[in-house]
């Protein structure tokens, strides 16, 4: 399965060649695009993406490529990236507008959240210490409440490090995603966390529960 092409670089596509984005999805899909990743949603909140991400996608523009992706027969996540600029209603707000797009198309396959990692970025200095452990998991656990119309809640042991990442299992994650053979975004800004399988299946057993490999639409493989 080919899984690429976040909602920010379809809406660039769309700008750049003139496009509708509708047909660009369509000639991707043609070429054997399967699945979208939910990279670029930030905060869904617009007064705060253009402190944090101004040259990125709107709210709506996003939530339109998922919404076009979902109709189109692509599945696709969903990601929240907190612990900023943010207030905890700019957070459910995020969860809100996920939750009504899920309502109608039933397209995204997971909510992935993960605290914003500072070093090395423009806001470094500027904001308040990073959310910590707690806060990740007080979050993940509303986000499982939340968005109980999506059937998936993936835990970020890559921000969060191993330990967290099993506790979210408990807090309302079913899965941990998968190691990497390259990630380039939050170790560039201080998280340098790297599990190989089997230290990822020891950690869900460890926690009560039997790990499984899937794919990317969710079927155990």
């Amino acid at each position: 399965n080919i899984h690429g092409f976040s909602p920010p670089e379809i809406t660039f596509f769309a700008q750049t060649w003139g496009m509708d984005r509708g047909e660009i999805l369509k000639r991707f899909i043609a070429a054997g695009l399967g699945s979208i990743p939910g990279g670029g949603a930030e905060i869904l909140v617009d007064r705060v993406r253009k402190k944090i991400a101004g040259r990125k996608a709107t709210t709506d523009e996003w939530l339109g490529v998922m919404e076009d992706a979902h109709g189109l027969g692509l599945t696709t996540s969903a990601t929240m990236m907190f612990g900023h600029v943010e207030t905890l209603s700019d957070r459910i707000e995020h969860m809100v507008r996920l939750r009504e797009v899920q309502d109608r198309t039933g397209g995204f396959t997971a909510f992935i959240g993960w605290t914003y990692q500072s070093s090395n970025t423009k806001l470094q200095g500027q904001v308040p210490a990073m959310a910590g452990g707690h806060e990740y998991l007080k979050t993940l656990a509303v986000s499982r409440l939340m968005l109980d119309n999506f059937p998936h809640v993936q835990g970020s042991w890559v921000t969060q490090g191993p330990k967290i990442g099993q506790l979210s299992l408990s807090f309302g994650a079913d899965d941990l995603g998968g190691t990497m053979m390259e990630e380039n975004v939050v170790s560039a800004a201080g998280a340098s966390f790297c599990m190989p399988i089997e230290r990822i299946e020891s950690l869900i057993r460890d926690a009560g529960y039997e790990p499984c490999r899937r794919t990317t639409q969710y079927e155990v493989a």
